[in-house]
């Protein structure tokens, strides 16, 4: 009975940590919190070389619209969806309508409420942690985290990947902001760089063919709007390629199960 007690003691002694939920954390994965937020701090570094140039052009932008500049960080920590703050710049310094700007940032970042089934969320602590990682579920946290096998995955780690990824984007806006106020004159054409975001996005969509059709509706959609509603394109062309997506789902779905 001794030997067996001690042998219960040393095991439980040498088990390794578990994880916010109680579940242990398999062999070579880093174990203590720390590890994990280091591992985190790591996961965002990718990342941050593409968020922080952006950051940076979204500071110059709200400084050159004239806009204050203290909207840079207010959008970042806010909103912190860099396609929808760099659209925002341009609609806010153009004074466009609460309920059209609403409207538009629902419809640009639609495709977020889908990212929640496939997130790793359940990994998260529940509170305040999991809140923070639902409202930070950005498309790079989506990528970096969706992929990865979830036993390696921790509160801590995923926490701490998705606030170094914001404070990237929060830091290269007050870079931004401050050689906005720097320069002595504004930068022609810099507003072009949303432009730039969305042809690069597209771009790298269109590597895979399945993603052709869906580049030919967003074209049609474009070119519709441009006719029928020239006030109000830009969101007339968001609505009318949404409806074009869930027909041609519909379409193939049909045509799958046929």
């Amino acid at each position: 009975m001794h030997i067996a007690r001690n042998l219960r003691e040393y095991s439980s002694m040498h088990e390794p940590p578990a994880d916010p939920h109680g579940d242990a954390l398999p062999p070579g994965v880093p174990q203590t919190r720390a590890a994990q937020i280091r591992a985190g701090l790591g996961d965002s570094l990718g990342v941050g070389i593409g968020i922080f140039p952006l950051g940076i052009a979204l500071g110059v932008l709200v400084v050159q619209a004239g806009l204050p500049w203290w909207l840079s960080p207010a959008l970042a920590i806010g909103v912190f969806a860099g396609s929808v703050e760099l659209l925002l710049v341009g609609m806010l310094a153009a004074a466009t309508p609460l309920v059209t700007i609403a409207v538009t940032v629902f419809a640009v970042n639609f495709r977020h409420v889908f990212y929640a089934l496939s997130f790793p969320v359940q990994r998260v602590r529940r509170g305040l942690p999991r809140a923070y990682s639902t409202y930070a579920m950005v498309d790079e946290a989506y990528a970096t985290y969706v992929l990865m096998p979830p036993e390696k995955l921790s509160s801590a780690r995923i926490v701490s990947g998705q606030l170094a990824m914001q404070a990237y984007w929060v830091g290269g806006g007050l870079v931004g902001v401050a050689i906005a106020a720097a320069l002595p004159a504004p930068i022609e054409g810099f507003e072009f760089a949303l432009v730039a975001l969305f042809i690069v996005m597209t771009l790298d969509a269109l590597r895979s063919r399945r993603e052709v059709p869906s580049a030919v509706l967003a074209g049609l959609a474009v070119t519709v709007a441009l006719v029928a509603f020239p006030g109000q394109a830009l969101l007339a062309a968001l609505l009318i390629f949404t409806a074009a997506l869930g027909v041609r789902y519909v379409i193939t779905r049909g045509a799958e199960r046929a």
